[in-house]
């Protein structure tokens, strides 16, 4: 009767406190994976806003045309890219944790993020060419597009 009495009880004590650390283990294993996925997950989205800024900036510059004569404005000035009537106008353009449209509008929502663009005359399967590098960052982030603008238009 004793016997009966004992099965009855359910868990002895060893068996509940070896439950309770097999359990604990698979749970921390889960929640540091689920915290790194958190930690990151806001990555995307700084690199989507860094890729879409990278590519206006590059397509704005491309729509440009090749050589207009003049002097160029200063660069690394918001109001004067609206100046800007060629290509090479842009090279050394620098937006330090400011972004502006193309009109030359500062956009409060992008503070943080910073441009870079750099333009080299060279050739491109023997024609005259310009290569076109901007680079966009934000803290540790960065992504770099180039593109090519050859004098195929006036």
């Amino acid at each position: 009767m004793s016997s009966e009495r004992r099965r009855a009880r359910g868990f002895t004590l060893i068996e509940t406190i070896l439950a309770i650390v097999i359990i604990g283990v698979g749970l921390a294993g889960v929640l540091s994976v689920f915290v790194a996925s958190v930690k990151n997950s806001a990555d995307p989205v700084v690199r989507k806003q860094l890729l879409a800024i990278t590519e206006e900036m590059l397509e704005e510059i491309e729509l440009k045309p090749y050589a207009v004569n003049g002097a160029p404005p200063a660069p690394s000035d918001c109001a004067a890219r609206t100046a800007y009537d060629d290509v090479s106008d842009y090279n050394g353009y620098f937006s330090n944790a400011r972004i502006c449209d193309v009109d030359g509008v500062q956009q409060p929502l992008l503070d943080g993020y910073s441009v870079l663009v750099t333009v080299v005359i060279g050739t491109l399967q023997g024609a005259p060419a310009k290569l076109i590098t901007v680079t966009a960052s934000r803290g540790t982030d960065s992504i770099t597009l180039t593109g090519w603008r050859t004098p195929y238009a006036p």
